[in-house]
């Protein structure tokens, strides 16, 4: 690296394919299993979310708009922010951002106590239990022990046994209209059962078509189930950290007992090797989809706040 870089200049803009290298230098060591900052989902919500990345030698800034009203921030670094970069977004957002307040989002608690004490009374800390992150040892979702997964084993036992004939293999492009296909199937029995959920499936087929749109420039790598000629199931991602997989879609016909479970199991045993713990995201508040996730026995909920600055 060249001389470290003036945390108090900062200069966003659109993240692009093209800054891979440069943020996965920084994100790929930083020992963070944040899923905020894997390269793959910062060009995947780009458009839905106004993503903007600002760029330093040892740190880098995301820069989108919070509840699509107030811009927010995320800082992807190996240890808490120096003064010099808080106090230049606390600028920003007063000259800037509405209300002039500073907004740090997907802060984890450590980093959140250590603002709080620097800043004090001068800083809000508000939890952000609905995203959470859900941290997996990998041989965990690979062999399913113990009595707690034994209803994780049922399901994948019935659906070996109700399809024996079913196989696993690697994702490729050539699989993309099917998985959407799946995807948009998917998409209407859920919207069906929750009307509600419209505007996040929406934002999420829009994701979908930017990580397929941009796959090889990306480093994923995804598998698929398939059953009688047909991809009932799909799943994909990408590293986080040296040693953690992000799994950023997943996807199965509702309708097959233990797609699902499957699925899971088998990225997780054909991962490339290096991949140790698996981040399954967030629950988004979802009853359902946080009782799933639990169901797994997580190694650690990576716990998230927003960390709110009063204007200066």
């Amino acid at each position: 690296m060249n001389a470290k870089s003036d945390h108090t200049q900062l200069n966003f803009r659109a993240v692009t394919v093209a800054d891979r290298q440069a943020i996965q230098a920084i994100g790929l060591h930083s020992g963070r299993r944040n899923c905020n900052n894997t390269f793959a989902n910062l060009i995947g919500w780009q458009t839905v979310l106004s993503t903007e990345i600002c760029l330093l030698d040892d740190v880098f800034v995301t820069r989108y708009l919070f509840g699509r009203r107030h811009p927010a921030y995320i800082i992807n670094a190996a240890t808490v922010p120096d003064d010099a970069l808080i106090m230049a977004l606390r600028r920003r957002a007063k000259e800037e951002d509405g209300d002039g307040k500073l907004r740090l989002n997907a802060v984890e608690d450590a980093w959140a106590e250590v603002l709080k004490a620097r800043y004090g009374a001068t800083v809000s800390v508000e939890p952000l239990r609905d995203s959470y992150d859900y941290i997996y040892r990998r041989e965990a979702l690979e062999q399913l022990q113990g009595k707690e997964l034994k209803a994780k084993r049922n399901h994948v036992n019935k659906f070996l046994s109700q399809h024996p004939d079913y196989h696993y293999r690697e994702l490729v492009p050539d699989d993309f209209d099917a998985c959407q296909k799946l995807t948009q199937q998917w998409r209407e029995e859920v919207h069906h059962d929750n009307p509600w959920y419209g505007d996040t499936i929406a934002s999420e087929h829009e994701m979908i078509e930017r990580v397929f749109q941009h796959w090889d420039g990306l480093g994923m790598y995804g598998g698929v189930i398939i059953v009688e000629g047909r991809i009932v199931a799909f799943s994909c991602g990408a590293a986080v950290t040296d040693d953690t997989f992000d799994t950023i879609i997943e996807k199965a016909d509702r309708n097959i007992d233990g797609a699902f479970n499957i699925i899971n199991q088998q990225l997780a045993i054909h991962l490339p090797k290096q991949f140790r713990y698996i981040n399954r995201e967030e629950d988004m508040g979802l009853e359902g989809l946080r009782k799933s996730k639990l169901s797994y026995h997580p190694e650690a909920l990576l716990s998230y706040n927003i960390v709110t600055f009063e204007a200066l």
